[in-house]
């Protein structure tokens, strides 16, 4: 029985342990930047604009 080794999602190289799902720490720190830069986004609804910042002063008082 053979196994298959997970693929770097940024390169496609085989995994390391040490960084999976990535293979190096530079891979794991671009899919870091793709994240901080917007690259990424998890689907729903849009909240309209100041909705959050009430939500956050309401739970401060």
């Amino acid at each position: 029985m053979t196994t298959k080794s997970a693929k770097c999602p940024i390169c496609g190289k085989p995994s390391a342990p040490e960084y999976r799902p990535f293979c190096s720490q530079r891979c794991a720190d671009v899919d870091l930047g793709r994240w901080f830069g917007g690259a990424y986004r998890i689907p729903g609804e849009p909240v309209p604009n100041g909705e959050n910042e009430k939500a956050e002063i309401n739970d401060e008082t």
